[in-house]
């Protein structure tokens, strides 16, 4: 089992960035604090998109029937803070699809790449729902469901920082995390 799928919530954008990068040689790497947001910024997609594919799954008396909303409604109001960093995560990797030779598809991707940042947002919304739950195995949707209980009382910001932790210290590698300088500590 991949670490996306594992915290397939979490990863959501990690999730459609690796799709679209999967023939990549050398993907360029990504900051933390742009993973970060990028998987705050698609937490309450993921959210919808597992309500859909779990819908018949889960327990009305679980986590996401009852206290779900006023979790997810944090990360929700965070959306448009988090959304720059989320989009340069997007930029990077059109940026590599682009240096790369010209293939099929790439007239499309030219498009997509011309568009505003806010014109394109609903466009990454949507397929990243659709990518997220088709990605949910019915078998997981009460594991992603414990796992949202297990982030809850975590406050956003830190939620979003824990996924680019979990990815830098598993190594991840599409997408490859940018080496950060060292932090200093105070004495």
């Amino acid at each position: 089992m991949t670490l996306s799928r594992k915290i397939a919530p979490a990863l959501a954008l990690a999730a459609l960035i690796t799709s679209q990068t999967a023939q990549a040689q050398q993907p360029t790497c990504v900051a933390a604090a742009d993973l970060s947001d990028a998987a705050a910024y698609a937490l309450p997609i993921a959210f919808d998109a597992t309500q859909t594919a779990c819908a018949n799954r889960l327990p009305r008396d679980g986590f996401v029937a009852t206290k779900g909303e006023a979790f997810i409604a944090k990360f929700r109001a965070g959306q448009d803070k988090a959304w720059p960093g989320a989009f340069r995560l997007i930029k990077t990797f059109m940026a590599d699809d682009a240096s790369e030779a010209e293939r099929p598809g790439d007239e499309f991707k030219s498009m997509i790449a011309a568009l505003p940042d806010e014109a394109l947002r609903p466009f990454v919304d949507g397929i990243v729902g659709q990518l997220i739950a088709g990605e949910i195995k019915g078998d997981s949707c009460t594991k992603i469901e414990r796992g949202l209980e297990l982030i809850s009382p975590l406050p956003t910001e830190n939620v979003g920082g824990l996924v680019a932790f979990i990815a830098e210290l598993s190594d991840l590698k599409n997408p490859a995390i940018c080496a950060s300088a060292p932090a200093v500590m105070a004495k």
